[in-house]
């Protein structure tokens, strides 16, 4: 039997044992009811005397009192009202309305109760095998240190033994003792839950890609890999293809089988691939789609709604990251692109992302290549409208590479990193109130502080657990680790928000943290395990003052709310005021731009003109330039001309004296 070393103080049904002797209720000489109604109110010791009744000895068979006795009336009826509560649970309400009546009592009791090292049963099975890996033999159950080292007390944590042969940790990661063959440590690989059974495929490992298949049994923890056959390309080509190592991608289970959707590859492809592994015939196949489909991608989140797949984000074979929204209709195997409106997230990978009522897609966190995030963002898939709401509680750290599942309106965050060390704290974000708590918080190096690790929702003995797998923090992880949310983390502010039914009102106080248990069924339903039979009388004075407190915060609230709408008014007013005046001064600025262009177009049609009258100016100067030389040749030809005219008149008249001596003209040429 595997066993683990728990020093916690008391555990059940001890710790109830002492609670009851604490408060009375043991037979002792003090357990009178002078002695327990001195200590609590009327309603409380009825309350506290039903539920001893009920863990003690069982449903109320004895006959009714007779009327005459108002007090023994009343403890039938309180007791009687119960019979259909197991007495665990009788135990563990016993305990939790002792501590709020007196929150010290364990201190107090701790003169007369002694505190004992005891051996917690961590399993039902008789015996199991330890692992062998790398050569090195180890039990595989152990309980994660949550606390200095050392494990939380059960005064903290919820710790019910029922029976022989089994135990539940509330809050608390521990491992269970699995058998079978582990697959391969890994990172960044798929997850999904079908029947009580989870599925791991592909991933990372020391940069190698993987195309594995393996199943975890959720009810006896054992390992074992799947031979899956050879892929159809599809019905028309049904010639084998070999399914490609993938890591990054999504594993989203749909009508009994598993589909695997996108993933970085060795080769990449240029559009995303959708394939399907049916769960009868253990084969895979290429799904055809319809129209165009997003480029192929790695680090992307994919939510199942209805009957159709929202994907967002990622990054693509190039590293180029991405914040695109499309949509895959599962009838007719149709992608679509969604443009919505608002200011969608900034681009990034490895983020996670959750559906709430079926209508609101929340993304959160993830990163780029220089941070990391922590921001909130909410698609409404009706309207198809991004918005940032405020986040309240305790906000996570920057992360990327975590994982997350939702029970219920809760969704649950674990694990990732900030490129410098991986987030220790399990949280929880209430998605109708938007208000984080802190589930848990682990130390050092361990799996659930890793990041590319896988989160899934089983059931373990009919009650919800999350269920992680392998994870990346310094070294490659195979390890399977378990935490079964408490009511603390799963119903506390849904209490505090709806209205509380009369039969419920005994059991709860004014911080809403009675014990309370929630079970979310396949098809969303949500069964509360509380008392709702006991007497009336006290249940409608305590739930008055619950109710009447509630209702003051609401109105405190609403009276808040309404100051901030009043600021947010007046912001926005004088925001508006400033545009317009903005906007005025803007159109004063633009018909002066507009007037200084008209003067610049003015001024520019004036200097053409005067260019190309400049043109027609040296055009007119060199026409002058050679009217001048012309004149000049002609004034030179003319000076000539009058010279040889003047030279043959002078000629002329030496003729004419020899003529009139008798001497011819012609004589005178021959004598000379």
């Amino acid at each position: 039997m595997a066993m683990a070393r728990a020093s916690s103080g008391l555990q059940y049904p001890e710790r109830f044992y002492a609670a009851a002797s604490y408060a009375g209720f043991d037979g002792s000489p003090r357990s009178t009811s002078k002695a327990v109604r001195a200590k609590f109110s009327s309603e409380s010791a009825l309350i506290l005397y039903a539920l001893y009744q009920q863990a003690t000895v069982g449903p109320c068979n004895i006959p009714e009192p007779s009327a005459w006795n108002a007090v023994e009336k009343s403890k039938w009826s309180s007791w009687k009202k119960i019979s259909d509560m197991a007495s665990t649970e009788a135990m563990r309400l016993f305990v939790k309305i002792l501590e709020e009546e007196d929150p010290g009592w364990y201190s107090r009791a701790s003169n007369f109760v002694s505190e004992a090292v005891v051996d917690v049963q961590m399993n039902q099975y008789s015996s199991i095998q330890p692992v062998v890996e790398n050569g090195n033999s180890f039990p595989e159950t152990k309980t994660i240190s949550t606390e200095n080292g050392s494990v939380v007390e059960a005064q903290d944590k919820d710790v019910v033994s029922e029976g022989f042969g089994s135990v539940v940790v509330y809050d608390q990661w521990i491992e269970p003792p699995v058998s079978g063959h582990r697959p391969k440590s890994r990172y960044e690989h798929g997850a999904a839950v079908i029947q009580d059974k989870m599925y791991i495929y592909g991933g990372n490992h020391n940069g190698r890609y993987l195309n594995d298949l393996h199943v975890l049994d959720l009810r006896s923890w054992s390992w074992s890999k799947i031979d899956a056959k050879s892929v159809a390309e599809s019905a028309e080509a049904p010639s084998p293809v070999t399914v490609t190592p993938c890591a990054g991608h999504s594993l989203i289970p749909w009508d009994n089988k598993l589909i695997s959707i996108a993933g970085h590859t060795k080769n990449p492809t240029d559009s995303i691939q959708v394939k399907a592994f049916d769960l009868q015939t253990c084969s895979w196949s290429f799904l055809k789609t319809y129209g165009k489909p997003p480029a192929s991608r790695g680090g992307q989140s994919v939510s199942l709604v209805g009957g159709s797949f929202v994907i967002f984000g990622g990054q693509d074979a190039k590293r180029s990251l991405l914040n695109d929204l499309h949509i895959l209709d599962l009838e007719t195997m149709t992608w679509d692109e969604i443009d919505a409106v608002g200011v969608p997230p900034s681009p990034r990978s490895d983020h996670t992302a959750a559906v709430h009522a079926d209508r609101y897609l929340l993304i959160f966190g993830g990163g780029s290549h220089a941070t990391c995030y922590n921001d909130l963002h909410v698609l409404d898939l009706q309207s198809m409208e991004w918005s940032r709401p405020t986040q309240q509680g305790e906000i996570p750290t920057p992360r990327a590479g975590h994982a997350g599942v939702t029970v219920g309106e809760n969704w649950f965050i674990v694990g990732g990193g900030d490129n410098k060390s991986g987030a220790s704290e399990t949280v929880v974000l209430n998605m109708s109130t938007l208000v984080w708590s802190v589930v848990t918080t682990v130390e050092g190096r361990i799996p659930v502080a890793s990041e590319g690790l896988s989160l899934a929702i089983g059931s373990y003995n009919g009650e919800d657990v999350l269920v992680s797998f392998g994870g990346y923090n310094g070294c490659y992880n195979n390890e399977v680790n378990v935490l079964k949310p408490s009511h603390k983390s799963t119903l506390q502010s849904k209490m505090m928000e709806t209205p509380v039914p009369d039969s419920v009102s005994a059991v709860l106080n004014q911080s809403a943290t009675r014990d309370v248990e929630s079970e979310t069924g396949q098809e969303g339903k949500i069964r509360e395990i509380v008392m709702d039979n006991v007497d009336a009388d006290p249940m409608k004075s305590r739930g008055k003052v619950t109710n009447e407190h509630l209702t003051a915060t609401l109105k405190a609230e609403k009276e808040e709310l309404e100051s901030s709408l009043s600021k947010e008014k007046v912001q926005t007013l004088q925001l508006k005021e400033d545009l317009a005046e903005l906007e005025t001064r803007n159109t004063d600025l633009y018909k002066e731009l507009q007037s200084v262009r008209g003067q610049l177009g003015s001024e520019q049609s004036r200097c053409f003109k005067l260019e190309v009258e400049l043109a027609e100016l040296r055009q007119k100067l060199q026409t002058m330039e050679t009217l001048q030389k012309e004149l000049e040749l002609l004034q030179r030809q003319k000076a000539a001309s009058e010279q040889a005219a003047l030279t043959a008149k002078r000629q002329g008249s030496g003729g004419v004296w020899g003529w009139l001596a008798g001497t011819p003209a012609n004589e005178k040429a021959d004598d000379a």
